[in-house]
């Protein structure tokens, strides 16, 4: 029991973490940089939020009760982060602008659309002696933790950033936001729906 939960946890960590599928890096750190330090919470919510819809694609997929073609899934993953890339230069700097409700719900879009991506990998790791939902479960520990992990590093940068090189908040989403578009925008077009 504990042996399985150390293995999807880790599996979990490891699916955040993995700078070969950096895709969850970058849309985790879009989603956290218009962030400081004293909106930890609504910015932990937030991330829980992408974790809530990840897990539930996750169970939709593996059981399957939907199904989306692969290349589809690999091909809007992208797009989730160009959204959030383009929607940050768009409302940097406006505070008025970010509507927290709407994020919420465009988050938890998002993650459903993530959790997709993964689901049939997913299946091949289950074995029949471990419980398929309390193994998405476990999993989902450890991609929450590994989103704790990213978006401390972002706020710390941020301040940094913010604080040593007095770079406005505005600035500072634009820069890091340009960035991850110019990252992104290729992969979108490398995806096999264009093969």
């Amino acid at each position: 029991m504990l042996q399985s939960f150390l293995k999807f946890l880790e599996l979990g960590l490891y699916h955040i973490l993995n700078f070969d599928g950096y895709d969850h890096i970058l849309f985790v750190i879009i989603v956290s940089v218009p962030f400081i330090f004293k909106d930890w919470k609504r910015l932990l919510i937030l991330i829980s939020v992408f974790t809530l819809g990840h897990t539930l694609s996750l169970i939709l997929g593996v059981y399957g009760i939907v199904n989306l073609n692969v290349n589809v899934t690999e091909w809007l993953i992208p797009i989730t982060i160009l959204f959030m890339a383009v929607y940050n230069i768009l409302t940097a700097g406006k505070s008025k602008q970010r509507r927290p409700y709407l994020m919420y719900g465009i988050v938890l879009f998002f993650g459903l659309v993530h959790g997709l991506g993964f689901a049939n990998a997913f299946e091949s790791l289950v074995r029949p002696t471990e419980s398929t939902i309390l193994s998405i479960l476990e999993f989902s520990i450890g991609i929450e933790i590994g989103q704790f992990i990213i978006v401390l590093c972002t706020l710390i940068l941020s301040f940094v950033f913010q604080s040593v090189f007095r770079f406005s908040n505005r600035d500072w989403v634009l820069v890091i936001s340009s960035i991850i578009l110019g990252i992104i925008l290729p992969l979108i077009f490398m995806s096999p729906m264009f093969s």
